[in-house]
C-alpha cells in the first residue's frame, strides 16, 4: 500500500496537519520540523503531488505566466507555446492576466513568485526599475521586452515595420498613418522607431494618430482620425486594432484597399478571416513561448550561470487583400 500522510506524520513525530502545512505552506513550519517531514516523505516515498515533491527538491514544479490580456489571441497563442514546452518538462503553468494594468502586473508577479519557481512575464508595462526589483526577488524571463540583466526573448519590431513600409511604398503610397498602442508598451516604442526610420529612408510621410487600446474597440476609435489625416495607408499596433479599424471604415463606406490600405501586426487567426483579409507582420508567437520556458528552466537549473539575454525572433510580412495600389497611382 502507498504511504499516506498519517504514515509520514507518524514517522516524523508530528501531526498530520503539520505535515500538510509543511508541504503546502512551508513558511509556517520551523526549519527543524520541515527537515523531519522531508526526511519522512523521502523515506516513505510519499509523493502525492507537486508540493510534496517540492519539499524534497526545493522546487514546486510550477511556473507563472503573466500576460496583459488573455482575450488578445496573440497572448493565447503564446500561452500555448509556454504550456507545450513546460509540459515536456513536467512543469505546470499558472496563468495570470493583468488587464493592461502596470500596477496589477507588479502585484501579480510578486504574489505568484511565492508559489512558483519562476515567472514568464509577457509584454510587461512595468518600468525598467520595477522589473529590475522584481528580478531581484524571483526568477523572471521576459517576452517581447528587453531589460538590462533580465533574460528574455524579443521581436525585431523595427525590421517588421521596415518590411511593411517597403511593401506600401512599392504600391505607390507616400502618406502613411500610424496607430500606436499603449503608451508604456515597449513594442509601441520600437515599432514607431522602425516606422519613422523606414519612412524617412523611402522619402514618404508618417502621420501618428495617437495611442489607442490594443483592442478591436481601439481600432474603431482610431478610424476616424486615420481618415482625417488624408493618408492612403495605415499601419496599426496589432491585428485587433486593424480589424476594428476595418469595421469602422466599412461602416463609413470607405473602401479597403481602394481608398485606404491597412496593415496589422501579429498575424492572429482572425486576420485571415477579416474582410478583406488582413495584410500583417507575422510574429512567431508559440516559438516565443517555447524559448521563454527554456530560458527559465536554464535559469532554474543554473542560477549563477550565463543565460542569453539577447534572444531575438524575426517577423515576416504576409500580404493579403487589405493592401493595394495607392489611389491615383
Amino acid at each position: 500500500m502507498p504511504a499516506t500522510i498519517r504514515d509520514v506524520a507518524r514517522l516524523a513525530g508530528v501531526s498530520a496537519s503539520t505535515v500538510s502545512r509543511a508541504i503546502s505552506m512551508p513558511g509556517m513550519v520551523n526549519a527543524a520540523t520541515r527537515a523531519r517531514v522531508a526526511a519522512a516523505v523521502e523515506q516513505l516515498g510519499y509523493l502525492p503531488n507537486r508540493a510534496a515533491r517540492g519539499l524534497i527538491t526545493g522546487r514546486t514544479g510550477t511556473i507563472g505566466l503573466v500576460v496583459p490580456d488573455l482575450a488578445n489571441p496573440f497572448f493565447a497563442s503564446l500561452t500555448k507555446g509556454v504550456q507545450a514546452r513546460a509540459r515536456r518538462s513536467d512543469v505546470a503553468v499558472f496563468v495570470a492576466d493583468t488587464d493592461e494594468d502596470a500596477v496589477a502586473e507588479v502585484g501579480l508577479v510578486r504574489a505568484l513568485s511565492k508559489q512558483v519557481d519562476g515567472v514568464v512575464l509577457c509584454s510587461p508595462r512595468a518600468s525598467d526599475a520595477e522589473l529590475s526589483a522584481i528580478a531581484q526577488d524571483t526568477n523572471v524571463v521576459l517576452v517581447n521586452r528587453a531589460a538590462e540583466g533580465i533574460p528574455g526573448i524579443t521581436y525585431d519590431n523595427e525590421e517588421g515595420m521596415r518590411q511593411a513600409v517597403a511593401h506600401l511604398v512599392a504600391l505607390g503610397h507616400r502618406r502613411i498613418a500610424w496607430v500606436g498602442g499603449p503608451v508604456k508598451s515597449w513594442s509601441t516604442q520600437h515599432r514607431g522607431l522602425g516606422l519613422r526610420n523606414a519612412v524617412e529612408e523611402h522619402g514618404a510621410t508618417l502621420t501618428p494618430v495617437g495611442n489607442f487600446a490594443p483592442t478591436y474597440e481601439g481600432g474603431i476609435a482610431a478610424a476616424d482620425q486615420v481618415v482625417a489625416t488624408g493618408a492612403t495607408a495605415v499601419i496599426t499596433y496589432n491585428d485587433l486594432v486593424a480589424i476594428g479599424l476595418l469595421a469602422r471604415l466599412h461602416a463609413r463606406g470607405i473602401s479597403v484597399p481602394g481608398d485606404l490600405s491597412v496593415v496589422g501586426v501579429d498575424d492572429i487567426a482572425m486576420s485571415r478571416m477579416a474582410r478583406p483579409a488582413l495584410t500583417t507582420v507575422r510574429l512567431p508567437k508559440q516559438e516565443a513561448g517555447r524559448i521563454a520556458v527554456e530560458l527559465l528552466l536554464t535559469l532554474l537549473d543554473d542560477p549563477d550561470g550565463s543565460v542569453d539575454t539577447r534572444g531575438t525572433l524575426h517577423g515576416e510580412l504576409v500580404v493579403r487583400d487589405s493592401t493595394g495600389p495607392a489611389p491615383g497611382s
